[in-house]
C-alpha cells in the first residue's frame, strides 16, 4: 500500500516537471455524499449517504487554449449508511484519491468540464453499529487486512467554475470500475463507491 501511494505522488510530481506549459498549483476541499452500487453478493440491504470529506492539492497544467492537464491528489472519505433488524450500520472508509483529469473550457467562459480516470487507495475502513442497547465499532487497517481491495480504478466527471483566477467552485460525481472484493457476504458485502462531491478550490 505504501509503494503504491508512493508511486502516485511520484506520478503526481513528474507530470509537473516534465510540462512545458504554465503550471498552477492549488489546494481544494470539499463535501463528500458517498453511497454504493451493489454487486451480486449477498445484498439484501438498503443504504442510504454517508457524509464526508475531501481534501488535497492541485495542478493545472496548460496544454493548449480551452485545454488542460489537472491532476490531484485528495484525502477523501466514503462509506454507506444502512439499517438492518438488527440496528444501523455506518461503514466509513479513508482513500487516497488520484484523479487524472482533462479540464475542457466551455465557450471561452469560467465554465469547465472536467473528465477522467482515477485510481484510489484505500487506507482503512471503520464501521459502526448502533441499536437501543448500545454500539460498538471497528476498524480496520488496511495493510494488515485481505478483507477489501487496496486500490481501485474508477472515473471522475463533473465541472469547475472559475469566479476568479484563483478560486473556483466544483461539482462532480466519481464511480468505481472495480468491485470492493470478489467474494460478497453480509460482514463484507460486494460494492463501488459512488461519490457525488462539491466544494472550493484556491490557486497560487
Amino acid at each position: 500500500m505504501k509503494k503504491l501511494i508512493v508511486l502516485a505522488i511520484g506520478l503526481f510530481v513528474a507530470g509537473a516537471a516534465n510540462a512545458q506549459s504554465p503550471i498552477r498549483l492549488g489546494v481544494k476541499g470539499g463535501l463528500n455524499l458517498s453511497n454504493i452500487v451493489k454487486g451480486d453478493g449477498n445484498n439484501d440491504f438498503k443504504t442510504k449517504v454517508n457524509p464526508g470529506f475531501n481534501a488535497g492539492i492541485t495542478l493545472d497544467i496548460n496544454l493548449i487554449k480551452g485545454l488542460a492537464f489537472t491532476p490531484e491528489l485528495l484525502y477523501s472519505t466514503k462509506g454507506y449508511k444502512a439499517e438492518t433488524a438488527f440496528g444501523d450500520f455506518t461503514q466509513t472508509t479513508h482513500f487516497i484519491d488520484v484523479p487524472i483529469l482533462a479540464t475542457i473550457n466551455v465557450g471561452g467562459s469560467g465554465l469547465n468540464l472536467v473528465v477522467g480516470p482515477q485510481v484510489s487507495f484505500l487506507t482503512s475502513t471503520k464501521n459502526k453499529f448502533e441499536n437501543g442497547f448500545g454500539s460498538g465499532e471497528e476498524t480496520i487497517i488496511e495493510d494488515k487486512s485481505d478483507r477489501f481491495k487496496k486500490s481501485l480504478v474508477g472515473g471522475v466527471i463533473g465541472f469547475r467554475f472559475d469566479v476568479t483566477d484563483k478560486v473556483d467552485l466544483h461539482g462532480r460525481y466519481s464511480l468505481d470500475f472495480q468491485k470492493n472484493n470478489e467474494n460478497g457476504s453480509k460482514e463484507t458485502p460486494e460494492y463501488k463507491n459512488q461519490v457525488f462531491s462539491v466544494g472550493l478550490g484556491l490557486k497560487f
